[in-house]
């Protein structure tokens, strides 16, 4: 018996397509990982991803995404209803709600009485941006940022929201904005990947909506793009450090072992996840050497702390996260998103977004002041916002002096600085109840599309084949927004 015709007639009908295509997938990979192999993109116009050249000149090189999870409430920090004030504690007339539907949390309510905010608003700036007296921080920043009023989407519960705003469907398996970038245009950075994740914690404690990790994952991409999140604890990453009694030497040899099984297993099988592994394998071995150094804070001045106030020493809190973000950007990682929990505020709104703001307020300006006088805001792009708003009516009883709001997919408000945005912009508008869109809606399709095109790539044509289909992050739909772009 030859025990390698043995092993042949074992192949499935996977693995021999699998490595009749390894050449052709060897190819292939080749022409994109080697500059040499095709034309060199016009300057300004260089990939470190599988797009050959971006697909017009770029205004950001990478963003900041700083993620407001649980929907804060764009009526009491961001959209000034004067008139509401007139409204607040009569029901929401059906003219203005047409009928649309709305959570278990409130369906059973017989009354919806509007709430207007508690709070006092003000113009600031040169351009005159109403803000909410709980943004005092943002106020100094109002002409570098783009207001825009007037996003919408159709999903109305967390989870499915923060799917569709993530990845373009409310449904889980899609890749991440943030994988979608990392296939598309890489890292500037060997050393460290290319879309880091990192998650903070409100000093209130109120940390009750869960973040899974497919919300950075990379769907059907290869795993290597998917986000890497950095723990505020112990290892920065899992199994950063080594173990006792294996130095850096032994490592190397055990992971040249490894990779050399890995690659005869790859001729193997033609599993293109196998290369991944080999990938990951070697990016962690550098980020050992990487990773320490990026986490180490102590050599920031002091400048740089009070800047960023005074939890930006707490490891984990959203300040010291920022600081992080800054660092990032700065040693070329493309991507780089900040999860601060918190914001869903059913009841006691008033005490709670209180709360949420002082975790925020200063760092988020502290950012975009900190990137902008390093000359890096221009292109970087900073991005703050949740993934819907928070209904003009009031969850449970209205009182003087308190009161809840529901979720409401039909508008909030999102902001973004840098990166070729208009500065001291306000795009869109919404109903004197702050309920509906009224002028410029802007859809999450078209929110990821805009920033698709800010980094030079076409959202249209960043697309990936699966199981027969060409899928992209804005899925059929998506439209620039032209009118925020500087």
């Amino acid at each position: 018996m030859d025990p390698w015709h043995e092993y042949r007639l074992m192949l499935t009908r996977r693995q021999l397509f699998g490595r009749t295509a390894t050449g052709i997938g060897v190819a292939a990979l080749a022409s994109l990982l080697n500059d040499g192999a095709h034309a060199a993109p016009a300057k300004g116009l260089e990939s470190h991803g599988a797009l050959p050249a971006l697909h017009f000149a770029p205004k950001a090189r990478r963003v900041i995404y700083l993620f407001q999870s649980g929907a804060p409430s764009h009526i009491d920090l961001f959209d000034y209803k004067p008139k509401l004030r007139e409204y607040h504690g009569q029901e929401l007339p059906a003219s203005v709600r047409m009928g649309q539907r709305i959570t278990g949390m409130t369906a059973g309510q017989k009354s919806f009485p509007c709430a207007a905010s508690l709070f006092q608003f003000a113009q600031h700036g040169r351009s005159g941006i109403w803000l909410s007296e709980l943004l005092p921080h943002t106020a100094t920043i109002v002409d570098d940022i783009t207001l825009i009023k007037s996003m919408h989407t159709e999903a109305i519960n967390h989870d499915p929201a923060f799917t569709y705003i993530q990845t373009g469907s409310q449904q889980p398996g899609r890749p991440s904005l943030g994988a979608w970038l990392s296939s598309g245009i890489g890292s500037e950075n060997k050393d460290l990947p290319a879309y880091i994740v990192l998650i903070s914690l409100a000093s209130s404690g109120a940390n009750d909506q869960p973040l899974f990790g497919r919300l950075w994952g990379s769907g059907f991409l290869p795993s290597v793009h998917q986000g890497v999140k950095l723990r505020s604890s112990g290892d920065p990453v899992l199994y950063l450090n080594n173990p006792p009694g294996i130095d850096r030497q032994t490592r190397r040899q055990m992971l040249d072992s490894a990779s050399a099984l890995n690659r005869m297993a790859e001729q193997a099988f033609g599993d293109p996840e196998i290369n991944t592994r080999i990938a990951q394998f070697e990016m962690a071995f550098r980020m050992q050497a990487s990773v320490p150094e990026l986490m180490d804070l102590s050599r920031e001045p002091e400048s740089t702390f009070d800047m960023y106030g005074p939890d930006s020493r707490k490891p984990g809190t959203f300040a010291a996260n920022c600081i992080l973000a800054r660092r990032l950007v700065e040693r070329g990682v493309r991507f780089v998103q900040l999860f601060h929990r918190g914001w869903d505020q059913h009841g006691n709104l008033p005490a709670q977004i209180r709360s949420q703001c002082r975790d925020t307020d200063q760092p988020s300006a502290a950012l975009v002041k900190d990137l902008k006088q390093r000359g890096l805001l221009e292109d970087t792009l900073v991005i703050w916002g949740g993934e819907f708003g928070r209904t003009v009516y009031s969850q449970g009883a209205l009182t003087k002096d308190n009161y809840g709001r529901d979720h409401h997919g039909r508008c909030f408000s999102i902001w973004m600085a840098g990166g070729g945005v208009r500065g001291g912009y306000v795009h869109g508008e919404t109903d004197d109840y702050c309920y509906n869109i009224i002028r410029d809606p802007v859809h999450v399709h078209d929110l990821n599309a805009t920033i698709l095109h800010l980094l030079g790539i076409d959202h249209t044509r960043l697309t990936y084949r699966y199981q027969g289909r060409d899928y992209r992050l804005t899925d059929v739909e998506g439209h620039v927004v032209k009118a925020i772009l500087a």
